[in-house]
């Protein structure tokens, strides 16, 4: 009855925010009229062109960060000159700062803004305030894109354009072209753009935009201004090409082997708002590693997605977290079944991804739509039998199809509404599933009051149809500096997504109030200054039992020196009942309430030498019992163009209680202690805008020791057993490390290096010392790899005026 009635709340106070009369917010967009230009200026990042001379300028730049609203000083005012011809759009920025040895110039790989000042522009093509591409230039002359929508800024949309950036004695100069056909808007003779321009500087932390961008809203989009003259241009055809090319020499094991790959992306523009994108015979094999850990918990690590058709323009695909793209070409999805006599020798690790391709974009009306499909290969494994020597395969995992359908509708500036659906079809009698969701975010037009919810339900079909649902429903204050929301979801037992996508617990109730305090301009001492405080109760659906409360509350500050530190509490006035860590339904473990404290620190990130630490310690209602963790970190820059960093993050559990095993009547508990270290090194060298050298190396390393078991009583307490007899004391060690060199040596073309070196084990004792453990992971097989892979993009538009001026040329010389 309580969850009805709070649902019917919620779906009351969107109706009251959804209904409020439409005001609107009085935001002031300035507007800048550009002429055509017949000959193009050169992109070099010196504004020395005649073309510039006469250009249309956008000036009177306003403080975005820290003093937001203040106008900029004139000693570093900003004047931007516009053009545009039949190819594209220019910029010419002059960035005026009196002393121009300190601009902030380190050298990174694309996308990849660090210690900089940069220069931006943001351009909407359908001038509704939904979504802007970005594309921007640091004064070391680096490029950062990214797609930014009402949801944030994806940096995952990469696009072809044109910079160059100078330091001159009135501060820095940057220029820009961007061609029509990375830019969406739809046809007519008069094209009237929503557009931003922007500028850091890095040494005094200070953000300034043309159009003003008020920071108690938190949707950058609905503050663009106005680009005006653009007259009788048409959206060119999108169309691209990128073959690539690459050689593997692995030795492992005293073996070693070699192979050449060939496969290419395709890129076309359907019309105006939608792509078409497609990779034929891909090879992801010098993506990055995954870090694997020592898992003990009920549920399967997640790891962040590294192949690039993937994280490339993941705005749509993202939406409801329903789409886990790691599951395209993951692991398989069962494992063979052996007699006595027979051993499993050959078990493919990856499922192979024979070809994928998706369509994505948005109407001039605010309707996006995504669709991907994705063809997975058969796999099999080899199994052999020890006393007829007979070898035989078996499928582990068929061709398999997965698609995602996704439909989102904005209105009334942020609002929208979505449609998704995942599917997953297997060949022959193996699982399918399926996953349709629908969500909504309804924001008053003075964005200040969301409301938000999903509705979802999840097919599982293997043998019989499973159904799960997910509920979520809330209502927020999004603006100013008091902020709160109060949401609820429930989830049922048979919830299951993870097909498609990455689903982990079950079979609860969740019920969140959250308070926010922020500060919108500096104080005396304070940039910046965020203090959040959460109430959180969870319980079981089935059978119903309290599960968990929870208070918490953390804060951060930004002083004026710019370093940036925080901390918080968290604590369980009343003990746990873990539903999950018995793996058995309708069982739970009574875990003892704990008071968690934390404090974290990182320093001036514009200083050459930058250090962070984290301090974590959980204490627990129960003698003995607590856990630590802690995470440290340096980076220095040595220069302009080489930095290191090194992390080491160290964790320690001591008598904390986990699942052991169980058979046909007990549930065994373990008391254990763990220790966990990691250390990670990242250094990189960058020759120029183009060109780097970097190394990264990571050792994992974690061993638990098991001290006593228990069996599980009913009510979820312990009594000590001495039924249980294994050992399950282990340490596991993983080792990688990856030296890359990668040059762009064409726009969206890059020739890349890589060596790779990698090991693990994992061993049935622990509490080994340093000496002793290195000996024996080093002993265990280790991959040596060393790849090279050749990608060049073709662009057809280029083509085509590449030809059209050759053609004009001998023309010329004929006459």
């Amino acid at each position: 009855m309580k969850i009805k009635l709070l649902i019917i709340f919620l779906l009351f106070s969107s109706f009251l925010v959804y209904s409020q009369k439409k005001e609107d917010d009085h935001i002031v967009r300035k507007k800048v009229l550009i002429a055509k230009t017949s000959s193009s200026p050169k992109i070099d990042g010196i504004l020395d062109d005649a073309e510039w001379q006469n250009a249309p300028a956008a000036t009177n730049f306003i403080e975005r960060n820290p003093n937001n609203g203040k106008p900029q000083a004139d000693s570093i005012k900003t004047e931007v000159r516009i053009l545009y011809d039949d190819t594209g759009i220019y910029f010419g920025a002059q960035m005026y700062d009196p002393t121009p040895n300190k601009i902030a110039k380190e050298l990174t790989e694309r996308d990849g803004i660090s210690n900089d000042d940069f220069f931006g522009v943001t351009l909407n093509g359908y001038n509704d305030k939904q979504q802007s591409l970005e594309f921007v230039v640091t004064a070391a002359g680096v490029q950062f894109d990214a797609k930014i929508t009402t949801d944030g800024e994806d940096s995952t949309w990469n696009s072809i354009w044109y910079s160059g950036a100078k330091i001159n004695e009135k501060g820095w100069s940057a220029e820009i072209k961007i061609p029509y056909s990375e830019l969406r808007f739809p046809k007519g003779n008069v094209q009237e753009w929503g557009m931003n321009i922007f500028r850091k500087i890095q040494r005094i932390k200070a953000s300034y935009d043309w159009n003003f961008v008020d920071n108690a809203k938190d949707s950058y989009t609905l503050f663009d201004g106005v680009l005006q003259g653009i007259e009788n241009i048409n959206p060119p055809t999108r169309l691209s090409f990128t073959p690539y090319f690459s050689t593997y020499i692995n030795s492992y094991d005293g073996k070693t082997t070699a192979n050449f790959n060939g496969g290419m992306d395709v890129k076309y523009g359907i019309n105006d708002a939608f792509t078409f994108d497609m990779t034929l015979i891909p090879d992801f094999g010098q993506a990055n590693f995954d870090n694997s850990i020592l898992n003990l918990s009920p549920f399967e690590q997640q790891f962040s997605e590294q192949r690039t058709f993937f994280t490339e323009g993941t705005e749509l695909f993202s939406k409801g977290g329903m789409f886990y793209s790691r599951r395209v070409g993951g692991e398989p999805t069962v494992y063979p079944t052996t007699s006595d006599n027979e051993e499993v020798t050959e078990y493919p690790s990856k499922v192979k991804l024979f070809n994928a391709f998706k369509i994505s974009g948005r109407t001039k009306k605010g309707l996006g739509i995504g669709f991907f499909n994705g063809v997975t290969q058969k796999m099999e494994a080899t199994i052999v039998n020890h006393e007829t020597s007979e070898v035989r395969k078996e499928v582990v995992e068929p061709w398999a199809n997965y698609n995602i359908l996704v439909f989102d509708q904005r209105f009334n500036g942020n609002s929208s509404v979505s449609l998704v659906n995942t599917n997953v079809t297997r060949d022959g009698n193996f699982r399918d599933a399926n996953a349709t969701g629908i969500l909504w975010d309804i924001i008053n037009k003075k964005n200040t009051y969301k409301t938000f919810g999903s509705l979802k339900g999840s097919w599982v079909m293997d043998g019989e149809t499973k159904f799960g649902t997910r509920g979520e429903a809330g209502f927020e204050k999004i603006a100013g500096k008091h902020r709160f929301s109060i949401n609820g979801n429930v989830t049922t037992k048979d919830w299951d997504i993870n097909d498609a996508g990455f689903s982990t617990k079950t079979n609860f109730g969740n019920y969140n109030a959250w308070y926010g305090y922020r500060i919108l301009q500096p104080t005396k001492t304070f940039n910046n200054i965020y203090l959040n405080f959460n109430l959180n109760y969870f319980h079981r659906l089935e059978p119903f039992i309290f599960q968990n409360f929870i208070f918490n509350h953390n804060n951060s500050f930004t002083d004026k020196n710019f370093r940036n530190f925080g901390g918080g509490i968290e604590f369980t006035p009343f003990a746990q009942n873990d539903i999950y860590e018995p793996r058995t339904f309708a069982r739970h473990l009574k875990v003892p309430g704990y008071f968690d404290s934390w404090v974290w620190f990182e320093s001036d990130t514009r200083k050459k030498l930058q250090y962070n630490f984290t301090i974590d310690y959980y204490a627990f209602d129960e003698k003995g019992r607590n856990h630590v963790l802690t995470e440290f970190g340096i980076r220095y820059r040595f220069f302009d163009k080489f930095n290191v960093n090194w992390n080491f993050n160290p964790s320690f559990s001591n008598n904390e209680t986990g699942f052991a095993g169980k058979n046909d009547t007990d549930i065994f508990i373990g008391r254990r202690q763990r220790n966990t270290y990691e250390n990670a090194l990242t250094s990189k060298y960058t020759f120029n805008e183009k060109t780097s050298l970097t190394l990264t190396f990571r050792h994992y390393f974690s061993d638990v020791t098991y001290k006593k078991f228990y069996t599980l009583n009913h009510d979820g307490s312990l009594a000590e057993t001495n039924l249980f007899d294994q050992n399950l004391n282990g340490t596991y060690n993983a080792w990688n490390v990856d030296l890359r060199f990668s040059w762009w040596f064409a726009p969206g073309s890059q020739l890349t290096l890589l060596y790779r070196n990698a090991t693990s084990n994992y061993l049935e004792f622990s509490r080994l010392n340093v000496t002793k453990n290195y000996d024996m992971l080093f002993s265990e097989p280790t991959v040596n790899n060393f790849s090279i892979k050749l990608t060049y993009f073709l662009d057809y538009n280029r083509v085509k005026y590449g030809t059209k001026k050759k053609a004009a040329k001998k023309l010329i010389v004929k006459f």
